[in-house]
């Protein structure tokens, strides 16, 4: 049961409108988590700021897959729906991948990298072990890179935080348990 109120398009403060008519234009409904987390136009901003320079790092499927990784150890179940719909519809990824992402892997051995060190930066609050931060060097990635991964990370958790906390409506298909797949 949502604990906060998805705000209705009159309700919505005047600095966090243009934002949110933003993501409604382009995703052609406005999910009930931003309707709601645009009650704060502080945090809705700063998120939405965060989530557009994001959005530039890496590559999609890379991206999605932290995502799925992040929501599973946080537990979202909200943002487990939403990654899981557009790493099916955007990022175009099979229903294996999915799956394997959410379990902290990829088939590709790159992304696989990318995603395992995610997981272990939310698992251990980002005291990796030097192992897994040359695990992910030796994939690849640059510092830079990683610095992106663990920003995706903490942009990832905040939504995740969100949406525990507040529980907004589900307007996204849900998934099954991670004990089921």
């Amino acid at each position: 049961m949502a604990r906060t109120v998805a705000l209705t398009p009159e309700q919505v403060p005047a600095a966090s409108k243009s934002t949110l008519d933003a993501f409604t234009r382009n995703i052609g409904f406005t999910p009930s988590m931003m309707a709601s987390f645009a009650q704060s136009p502080i945090a809705f901003n700063a998120w939405a700021t965060l989530l557009g320079s994001l959005s530039k790092a890496l590559d999609v499927k890379t991206r999605d897959s932290i995502g799925l990784a992040v929501s599973e150890v946080n537990g979202c179940n909200y943002c487990l729906a939403v990654h899981s719909f557009t790493a099916e519809h955007m990022a175009k990824m099979p229903a294996d991948e999915i799956i394997l992402a959410r379990k902290g892997h990829a088939s590709d051995l790159k992304r696989s990298a990318a995603v395992q060190f995610a997981r272990k930066v939310i698992e251990t609050r980002g005291n990796v072990a030097d192992a897994d931060l040359k695990a992910v060097q030796d994939a690849g990635y640059t510092d830079a890179n990683i610095m992106e991964i663990v920003a995706l990370v903490a942009m990832y958790s905040l939504t995740n935080f969100f949406n525990n906390v507040f529980d907004p409506e589900k307007d996204f298909p849900a998934v099954a348990p991670a004990g089921s797949i």
